[in-house]
């Protein structure tokens, strides 16, 4: 007895999941057919406003206003006054221009170079190296490219090439600049300060 109720109730179970699946297979075929029956939803941005600011902030480059034409209306006439205007002069922009790294540090050079350099602060680095027979090879394409370069060897051990140096900051800051405009494989060339 106890095995045909077992088999009974299995069968009920059985037949009771086929008709949820049949249902819920009609139901996504009933939501796949409205889905793709439906518009979808289109979003739209209002037009900007062709406006004359007095004081912009930001950017005007991307404003179209016309003022090609004002036109002034009285009581007797109607009299159309052409609105000349001068082009805003923009600040020159310079490209891709970072900032001077700076590094602070002792470091000695060449007797030599002593005595033409010692009395100098500021001194333009591009490159370093941790030998000075590398440096020595750098200092050689150097001066096949036009600079004058001497070597430094710094507090940390780094042998360090510079092409010019300075007793202003400001100097040596604008040279820096000239190098990495003018010499684009030398952009990452910085600034190292005497201690």
């Amino acid at each position: 007895m106890k095995r045909i109720i077992l088999v009974a109730f299995t069968l009920a179970l059985l037949a009771s999941g086929c008709k949820v699946s049949k249902s819920s297979k009609r139901s996504d075929a009933v939501a796949r057919r409205t889905e793709t029956s439906a518009h979808p939803k289109v979003f739209t941005v209002p037009a900007p406003k062709n406006t004359i600011r007095e004081h912009p902030v930001s950017d005007t480059m991307y404003e179209t206003v016309d003022k090609a034409a004002k036109t002034t209306t009285t009581a007797e006439t109607t009299e159309t006054k052409p609105v000349v205007t001068k082009p805003e002069a923009k600040p020159e922009v310079k490209a891709d221009l970072k900032p001077v790294s700076v590094i602070h540090e002792r470091f000695t050079m060449a007797n030599e170079d002593q005595a033409a350099f010692g009395n100098k602060s500021y001194f333009i680095i591009v490159g370093s190296f941790s030998s000075n027979e590398n440096a020595g090879k750098f200092k050689q394409e150097l001066i096949q490219q036009g600079f004058k370069p001497i070597i430094l060897h710094s507090e940390t051990g780094k042998f360090r090439v510079c092409v010019d140096s300075f007793t202003d900051e400001a100097a040596a800051r604008s040279r820096v600049q000239k190098i990495r405009t003018e010499f684009t494989k030398y952009a990452d060339s910085w600034l190292l300060i005497k201690k």
